[in-house]
């Protein structure tokens, strides 16, 4: 894989041309819109194919994969066109490898909302080795919010994605709620009721695990929670099953506010099989423009994280989206636009604004007037800060990585983690 930076005056076919390879698939792997445009600044993933088949009539992808002992799985990976679908056209080609030495293997994550997009949750899955369904809440009553996951649960079992069960404290008005996480973690006879209604549908809907994230805790939940969550993994690993839970980003064991008390790294590793860091928003919808996950403060969280976690319990989080402010900002009065990296890219496009990028953020961004004369200030991911945090994984030795989230096009993301990883 190289990731090449557009310049002036470049196109798909010149750059095509500089790598030698096929205009048609670069374009088409990059997203880049029919008639070509391209912004100074951003990035395409260029992959060098090394084995290519042309498709002959009656081949299926499990036929094909069959023939050159690989998985279909796999060839979804290779081939970001086919949208995670088996519609093969006599007369084309698919890419059966590449030239590529990946850095590592791990299990990568993602969750999506019930309402995601049909065709891109099926060209997304395959490159996931785990999808949690966002989210089963918590009733007053302690029991469970019901969620429709039911064709997240389908599309997941036709293309080999293992389904997670994601519980949190969301209430029925979609926010987190820190009465009901306390009257769970409190009242042993709710929480005997919850444990039990959550073994019962993890069961039930065939999930092979549950990623707890209870946010907003205060300290004095804080062992609370650990036990809680030291229960529920008894009983799923009685069944073979495993338990994972969200951390807030924390740079020490005393740093203060609702965010990060409740969340005691040591207590709730020992308790769990694995942990995610949510190493993003930084850049958020209230706050200044900035990264989502600037990279000096995405390693501050983490070179804390290993002195309390093992590192292979941990998952790096991983932002999937970017922020659309209106300057200038004021604070409790702008409220930045949550946008996808594609969506960054077009609006670069539509304004001829070249992109800029922040070497010690390692995130990509750019200013634009719109309408009425407002200036715009924009960050999001790219090929290159996405690959920056993704080497992370390795470097750390990490478990892997969870993406918030996959409710946004953005084809980058996944070219750039297949290239680096062997994806389990």
């Amino acid at each position: 894989m190289t990731i090449h930076v557009v310049r002036a005056g470049e196109s798909v076919d010149s750059i095509a041309a500089e790598y030698g390879v096929p205009p048609h698939r670069l374009a088409v792997d990059n997203e880049v819109p029919a008639g070509g445009a391209l912004a100074v600044g951003q990035t395409l993933v260029v992959r060098f194919p090394k084995e290519v088949y042309a498709i002959e009539a009656g081949d299926t992808l499990f036929s094909i994969a069959a023939r050159y002992g690989t998985t279909v799985r796999q060839l979804w990976r290779n081939n970001w066109e086919l949208g995670g679908q088996d519609r093969l056209t006599a007369g084309g080609t698919l890419v059966i490898s590449y030239f590529e030495e990946r850095i590592g293997s791990g299990v990568f994550n993602g969750y999506a909302y019930p309402y995601i997009n049909d065709d891109l949750l099926a060209a997304e899955l395959p490159f996931v080795s785990t999808i949690a369904p966002f989210t089963y809440g918590i009733t007053a009553s302690g029991g469970l919010l019901p969620l429709d996951d039911e064709e997240i649960l389908e599309a997941a079992k036709i293309r080999g994605t293992k389904p997670v069960m994601h519980l949190s404290t969301l209430t029925e008005a979609g926010q987190f709620d820190t009465g009901r996480a306390s009257f769970v973690l409190t009242d042993f006879e709710a929480q005997e009721r919850l444990l039990a209604e959550v073994l019962q549908t993890v069961l039930r809907l065939g999930y092979t695990g549950v990623d707890v994230d209870f946010e907003y805790l205060p300290g004095t939940l804080a062992q609370a929670y650990a036990g809680f969550l030291g229960r529920l993994r008894r009983l799923l690993a009685a069944q073979g099953l495993f338990l994972w839970a969200a951390l807030a980003p924390k740079t020490s064991g005393e740093q203060r506010g609702l965010l990060y008390e409740g969340h005691d790294y040591a207590a709730v590793a020992a308790a769990v099989d694995g942990v995610l860091l949510m190493t993003y928003e930084w850049g958020y919808t209230a706050g200044p423009p900035m990264a989502v996950s600037p990279l000096p403060n995405v390693r501050a969280v983490l070179d804390y994280a290993v002195t309390e976690i093992p590192a292979g319990k941990i998952f790096l989080g991983v932002s999937n989206y970017g922020y659309d402010w209106t300057l200038p900002f004021v604070r409790g009065v702008t409220r930045a636009q949550s946008i996808s990296n594609q969506r960054a890219i077009e609006l670069a496009i539509e304004h001829d604004i070249a992109i800029q990028y922040d070497e010690t953020a390692q995130a990509p961004f750019f200013h634009y007037t719109g309408a009425g004369g407002a200036v715009h200030e924009v960050w999001f991911e790219d090929a290159r800060s996405l690959e920056a945090k993704l080497r992370l994984v390795a470097e750390y030795g990490f478990q892997g990585a969870g993406f918030w989230n996959l409710m946004r096009p953005f084809s980058q993301t996944w070219l750039t983690l297949d290239s680096l990883y062997n994806i389990l």
